[in-house]
This record gives structure tokens, sequence and C-alpha cells, in this order.
């Protein structure tokens, strides 16, 4: 018998702007600090993955969404995707009518909207989430 893996639960919000933007946080710690990435956190005892990707996009952001308003776009669990242990992720997504102000707080350095054709590197897998969300499925 091996020992059981620890699985850490997480969700994520991308949020577009039918502008042709995405909202992403540079993050303010390691890993990856200095980098950009979707909002989002750890799920918290008694907490859905929708409402966590709600309060962490409201957390690091200023932006508040409804937990109602994202729509669940995925499970992201490939055991590497986190250089600190497997992390399951839950993404939600939402797309606003155009960019809104946004205040950068919690543990994000700062935050923006970026134009779909020019993002900068994305921390963790979050470019392949991207690509998954933004190819057409036949």
């Amino acid at each position: 018998m091996t020992d059981a893996e620890t699985i850490r639960y997480t969700a994520d919000a991308v949020v577009f702007a039918a502008t042709g933007h995405l909202l992403l946080i540079e993050r303010g710690w390691a890993p990856y600090q200095g980098r950009w990435a979707l909002p989002g956190g750890h799920v918290e005892p008694g907490e859905t993955s929708r409402a966590t990707a709600a309060r962490e996009l409201a957390e690091e952001t200023g932006l508040f969404v409804a937990a109602a308003r994202l729509r669940q776009a995925g499970v992201y669990d490939t055991p590497d995707r986190d250089p600190r242990g497997r992390y399951v992720t839950a993404v939600y997504t939402t797309t606003l009518p155009a960019p809104t102000p946004i205040d950068p707080g919690d543990d994000a350095a700062d935050a923006r909207w970026w134009p779909l054709t020019n993002l900068p590197p994305l921390a963790f897998d979050h470019a392949a989430i991207l690509t998954d969300l933004l190819t057409p499925t036949p």
C-alpha cells in the first residue's frame, strides 16, 4: 500500500470582456511571483468551488460577480500543474460587456485587463485553460 496523495482543491475565474479582453492578476508570491495568472485560490471548508471563484475574484481584483453568473468551464487536474504539489482546480467563466474598473488586492500584486491578442506569459497551466476555452468545439 502506498501513502495517500494530498490533493488541494482550488477554483479559478476566467473573466472576459466582450471587447476582447481578459482579466488577469500579477502573482504577489511564489510560485510564479511576478507572473500573470487567472484570479483564483483555495476552496475553504463549507464553500463551493463556484463561491470560491466569485470570492477570489472579488478579493484579488475588486470585481464583484455573483456566483450564479459564473458557469463551470472545466476541471484541471494534471498531476504536475502546480510545483507545490497536487492541485485540482474547477474553472468558472463569465463575460462582461466591457472592461470595468478593478482594484488589485489580497495576494495580487496587480490586476489588469489584457487584450486577448497580446497576453503575457501565464503561470501554471493557465495558457492551456485559455486555449481550451477559446478553441471552438466541433
